[in-house]
């Protein structure tokens, strides 16, 4: 399916980014608004004021950014880690909106709390703690007082990342990962038969250049690569525009439960919809991790 430049197919469908405020969560919200969504971007970072993670970006910025697109943004503070608060975010759609038609999981906020290079009994549980709470138990609660507004034919997506079983080398990052691709299918099982024809998938970006991982390499954007020389993955990195087109043009899709359950990936969406990235690129993370990094580590 490709759609024709300029068409708003989802013109009239409201959408939940929770998670919005930067990385993939601001180029899904953007993208589902260039295809004509109202996008309701959640997060705790705010004019009013910023998350403990003291970034720079706010849910307003992203409001901003999916109304330039060609949608209508709206930016709604809220802590997903807190059921009260979600209990009312939900309350506002239903009273604002009357439901939903996509929900996108992609609160995440535990870069400061991954101890790479230790085993599991080396590690601080208390940060272990925290990154299961802010990375899985969020989710829960997002999708236990969101699924029930779900309008027929709606989807629901758990971002994450990979699209496999594999060990993602620490043990709390390994299990909040994971644990996100099977709630993805838990609630495929859970809504199969309702009636609703909700679709379920989980979907991962490739070697993503958020905002985090720019300032980390301490290069722009525009220069990004210049943090080739410093790791080489960044020669097939892609923009969080990248996996927002492939989650658009799935929200898109009239015949998307064919994936219902499944962990999707950016570049397999990017082969089937026939996207590129914002910068005309059409990096494929797969093919790259299986001929570079894989082949690099069974080498060693």
């Amino acid at each position: 399916m490709t759609l024709l430049a300029g068409t708003q197919p989802l013109a009239g469908k409201v959408a939940l980014v929770a998670g919005a405020t930067r990385g993939a969560g601001r180029g899904i919200a953007v993208e589902l608004g260039a295809l004509g969504a109202t996008v309701l971007c959640t997060g705790r970072s705010s004019q009013a004021g910023l998350s403990d993670l003291k970034r720079p970006e706010t849910i307003e910025q992203t409001a901003a950014l999916v109304t330039e697109a060609g949608g209508q943004g709206v930016a709604i503070r809220c802590d997903h880690s807190d059921a009260a608060q979600v209990q009312r975010l939900m309350a506002r759609v239903r009273a604002d909106h009357g439901g939903l038609d996509v929900l996108v999981n992609d609160i995440w906020g535990g870069e400061s709390l991954s101890q790479w290079g230790k085993k599991f009994w080396e590690q601080d549980l208390e940060l272990g703690r925290q990154m299961l709470e802010r990375a899985v138990w969020t989710h829960i609660l997002t999708a236990h007082a969101g699924l029930p507004l779900l309008r027929a034919g709606g989807l629901i997506a758990e971002i994450t990342d990979g699209d496999g079983w594999y060990y993602r080398g620490n043990f709390f990052y390994d299990l909040a990962k994971t644990a996100v691709m099977r709630l993805a299918q838990n609630w495929a099982s859970e809504l199969a038969g309702d009636g609703r024809g909700i679709t379920s998938v989980s979907l991962t970006p490739g070697f993503l250049r958020s905002e985090e991982m720019l300032a980390h390499f301490g290069v722009a954007a525009e220069r990004w690569q210049e943090a080739i020389a410093q790791d080489a993955n960044f020669a097939e990195s892609e923009t969080p525009h990248l996996i927002g087109r492939a989650l658009a043009h799935l929200a898109a899709d009239p015949h998307r439960q064919r994936f219902d359950g499944g962990a999707l990936a950016s570049w397999t969406l990017m082969d089937e919809y026939d996207l590129c990235d914002i910068d005309g690129r059409r990096p494929h993370w797969g093919r790259w991790y299986a001929a570079v990094v894989k082949g690099e580590s069974e080498q060693k």
